[in-house]
């Protein structure tokens, strides 16, 4: 069976923009090991629109992984491309796996300006054209110039493109510095056209697709990642995900220098290979398994599962709608039925494709999808993802560590205890006992392969209250007890395998086997 897997994001929305996020990931991979990760999500390591200044989702080169002086500098907000490929090196080294992020919808940061004749549509959810058709000066030509070319020949124009967005005011500035002209004379000259915001990338575009399906083979031989994580998945065809996903897991296996190739291509379409740097992935013959998870908010898990269907089974999805669940418990402060707390969950409904989280860099104070569990209830809803046998929890580093900008506490003791929960003692058959509005819990039973293992959850967002538990007769007359510090004796367990197990107000309590030590 082997040990739980667990994901850690390495980020938050709040991430310090000082190029030194790669430089501590190399010193924090003993950490992570420690707490239990098998596998890290790093934020965007391509060069976006605003340089070092950019989180990276409004992506600009996607070759330029802190390389080249682009956007005003050479590293990202996170560092430089030699700092990145250490960053996993150590991962790796530490027997962590990496998921890169990507953001492959959109291009933002223009080199050029190109005229194109575009419809002007509003910004509802059903779009509607409220313009005819005009000529708009775009920001949709991207060149490259910091790069010449390099792993990639490849320029983009306004065909390349199914949308664009626009906003004059924010990006005349932009323009004038494009154009090079006198801000007097630019702002009359350009004041009968639109300013783009971002480009959506057609991905039906065959030069599109190629480009895109080249550049996961290259990134994969670049760097020996593991997986990708799509952000805003349901804005990309399931089919793009599963091709993205096949050509990363057969990338070039050789170590020829890629320094050497200088952007050129073989006649086949393909980069070259990896320039010494990254792992080995295996033969050609024997492609990697590449985990691909995607990021679609949306409640309904009917929604979330026909988009697993749409890339074939190819990618996992995070469980949106349980941290729907979890929010609006939190915040529904002992109203909530936690009888349905489960209930519309990918954790439930398709348990091996779902990465269940707590919060993100999305979702915590201040993101761009708000949508925070409130403190209290973050010790339960860990629990949830933690110590149940469903799905592929996903820890934020943000409530581990605290983010003082938004003011989240950090959790780090109360999920060290959580975490060593998992590593040691969340094993076997499971017993669910959700049955009352505001008390319930489950079991697990333990398996041979980690002594003393089985542990039992119960959680009130109430008064508290008890539940008897089935946790397996070969801990008949056994005592438990209570390692969250929320119990304050112990209990024990009948010749039934049973117990009466209890928790306080507001509160989790994780009873396991008496003298076991996490």
């Amino acid at each position: 069976m082997g040990d739980n897997g667990l994901l850690v994001q390495y980020f938050n929305a709040n991430t310090p923009a000082d190029q030194t996020l790669w430089t501590q990931a190399v010193k924090d991979a003993p950490v992570l090991k420690k707490m239990g990760a098998t596998a890290v999500w790093f934020p965007p390591a391509t060069k976006a629109a605003r340089g070092k200044d950019d989180v990276g989702y409004a992506t600009y080169d996607l070759y330029d992984l802190g390389e080249f002086n682009q956007k005003g500098s050479v590293a990202t907000k996170y560092g430089t491309k030699e700092e990145y490929l250490a960053a996993i090196k150590a991962m790796k080294a530490a027997g962590i796996d990496v998921y890169a992020d990507v953001a492959v919808r959109q291009k933002l940061g223009a080199d050029k300006i190109e005229a194109v004749s575009a419809n002007d549509f509003n910004g509802r959810p059903g779009p509607q054209m409220i313009g005819n058709k005009r000529t708009v000066g775009a920001l949709s030509k991207f060149t490259f110039p910091g790069r010449k070319s390099k792993y990639s020949k490849f320029k983009w124009n306004w065909q390349h493109f199914e949308k664009i967005d626009w906003k004059q005011d924010e990006f005349r500035q932009r323009v004038i510095e494009l154009a090079g002209m006198d801000p007097e004379k630019a702002a009359k000259e350009f004041s009968k056209y639109d300013y783009i915001i971002g480009s959506e990338l057609d991905l039906y575009n065959q030069e599109v697709y190629d480009e895109l399906m080249n550049w996961a083979a290259w990134y994969e031989t670049m760097t020996g990642v593991d997986g990708f994580r799509f952000q805003e998945a349901e804005y990309v065809p399931g089919w793009f995900i599963k091709d993205f996903s096949l050509a990363a897991a057969h990338a070039e296996k050789s170590k020829v220098d890629i320094e050497a190739e200088q952007g050129v291509k073989a006649a086949d379409g393909s980069d070259g290979a990896v320039d010494g740097s990254s792992t080995d992935n295996g033969s050609a013959d024997e492609p990697k398994n590449i985990f691909v998870v995607g990021d679609f908010w949306h409640w309904n898990k009917d929604y979330l599962n026909g988009y697993i269907d749409s890339t074939e089974g190819k990618a996992a999805m995070f469980d949106v709608p349980l941290h729907f669940n979890f929010h609006d418990c939190s915040y529904d402060e002992g109203d909530y039925d936690l009888s349905r707390l489960l209930d519309g969950s990918l954790m439930m409904s398709n348990p091996t494709k779902a990465v269940t989280f707590v919060d993100n860099h999305e979702s915590q104070p201040g993101g761009i999808l708000e949508s925070d569990v409130r403190e209290w209830f973050k010790p339960l809803a860990y629990a949830i993802i933690l110590l149940r046998e469903q799905g592929y929890p996903c820890l934020f580093m943000g409530d581990y560590q605290g983010i003082a900008a938004v003011k989240v506490k950090s959790k780090k003791t109360i999920l060290n205890k959580l975490l060593k929960l998992r590593k040691k003692y969340a094993y076997g058959v499971q017993h669910d006992y959700f049955d009352h509005p505001d008390v319930v819990g489950f079991t697990r039973e333990g398996d041979a392969e980690h002594p003393d293992s089985g542990l039992a959850v119960i959680m009130s967002d109430g008064v508290g209250g008890t539940k008897r538990m089935y946790v397996g007769r070969q801990y008949a007359g056994c005592h438990f007890a209570d390692v969250m510090g929320n119990a304050k004796y112990d209990i024990k367990i009948d010749d039934e395998g049973c117990g009466e197990f209890y928790v306080n107000r507001q509160g989790v309590a994780v009873w396991i086997k008496k003298g076991c030590k996490l």
